[in-house]
């Protein structure tokens, strides 16, 4: 294996339903500009609130993607 270079952003999907469907929303959308995704790391867990009730929950994602540089 070669030498890479990965970079690292971070994205925070949401979703009514659960953290694992805010985190989905999250890598679906980097998924559809950025290639070779690598790793998601869930950095953070949190919910939105109303009136005391849960109307979103949040998950702050890490994602790693290879760097390609044009030559």
């Amino acid at each position: 294996m070669g030498e890479s270079v990965y970079k690292i952003v971070e994205l925070v999907g949401t979703s009514p339903e659960s953290w694992e469907k805010a985190a989905q929303v999250a890598i679906n959308q980097a998924a559809r500009t950025l290639r070779d995704l690598r790793v998601a790391e869930i950095s953070e867990l949190d919910v939105q609130l109303d009136d005391g009730k849960v109307v979103a929950y949040r998950a702050k994602v890490k994602l790693s993607f290879k760097y390609h540089i044009e030559e």
